[in-house]
């Protein structure tokens, strides 16, 4: 029975069971060590430096004129559904969500599989480097501005008061935004990488989605989305020159295009009430094209060639 399930995931998956298990170990051991060094580079409560952060980019802002994340989300609380619809998209688009479409990429389109991998991995290097040397509470640590913690509200936790999230998550990492990086990478690749034009549209507005649900649940300023879209941006940049050490496995591939169909002859159906012989002789009458065919194109040859000659 293990033979025979072992044989069938060898057929089902890419490139059999040896590769599936080191990408999975790869994966499971960076996120993993990305989760604890964020964690680590957390700063204590009394640090007022990830506060004064977040003052800096709301001055920041209302001097771009661009400050609009408390109107957004006071709009957003017209609707109680869009509130918790906003709130489980946020939790779950660093953890089920990714971890699916890395799958998908990895069964369904795993010759850029690889690509995406590596551009996760310098994404992640970035992120921590924004966390160490710019910690930033995010929006919903700032009531008095108006901002109000949906995640607490909604699932009735608070994660800086849980153990276990105080050694995974850092509550200040919110320069860059991952969520929105992690969306720009994953979405604008699969734009490239499906067939369907309406999947293709879906998948285009996904890092625009999770910017609104950012802003909707207070998680991070409208600066950090724009600092996430252009560490997804760099982390490309990196992934395509790093596909230069390895092209046969790093390089980014896109779906080819459909071939175009090739046309086919079909003889023509004999009308009904025919004679037999006229049935028979059809076969022999098609056979004999190709001989009419070289026929006339030998003649044609012959003659420009005595014209040739003669002149």
């Amino acid at each position: 029975m293990l033979r025979t399930l072992r044989i069938s995931l060898e057929r089902r998956l890419p490139k059999g069971i040896g590769d599936a298990l080191r990408q999975v170990a790869l994966f499971a051991a960076a996120y993993l060590a990305y989760r604890l060094v964020e964690g680590a580079v957390n700063v204590s409560n009394s640090n007022p430096a990830p506060f004064s952060h977040a003052r800096d980019l709301i001055s920041l802002e209302r001097s771009l004129g661009v400050f609009v994340e408390p109107t957004i989300q006071s709009w957003a609380y017209g609707s109680h559904a869009l509130i918790v619809g906003a709130t489980y998209i946020y939790i779950t688009a660093q953890t089920f969500i990714l971890f699916g479409l890395l799958l998908y990429l990895y069964l369904a389109h795993n010759r850029s599989y690889y690509f995406v991998r590596n551009m996760m991995f310098v994404a992640m290097a970035i992120g921590l480097l924004g966390y160490a040397f710019y910690p930033t509470a995010p929006p919903r640590f700032l009531p008095n501005w108006g901002f109000v913690d949906t995640v607490s509200q909604v699932t009735n936790t608070s994660p800086r008061n849980n153990a276990i999230q105080n050694v995974l998550v850092n509550p200040y990492a919110a320069v860059p935004s991952m969520h929105v990086a992690c969306a720009a990478m994953l979405g604008w690749t699969l734009v490239f990488l499906v067939r369907n034009w309406l999947a293709r549209v879906c998948w285009a507005l996904w890092p625009v989605l999770l910017t609104f649900v950012t802003l909707v649940t207070a998680n991070h300023f409208l600066i950090d989305t724009v600092l996430g879209l252009a560490t997804a941006g760099v982390a490309a940049i990196v992934a395509y020159r790093l596909a230069r050490v390895r092209p046969h496995v790093w390089a980014f591939r896109p779906q080819p295009a459909r071939a175009a169909p090739q046309p086919v002859f079909v003889a023509p159906a004999p009308s009904f009430g025919a004679q037999p012989g006229a049935l028979a002789a059809q076969p022999a009458a098609f056979a004999s094209q190709p001989a009419a065919f070289s026929s006339q194109a030998a003649g044609t040859v012959a003659q420009s060639a005595t014209s040739a000659v003669s002149s």
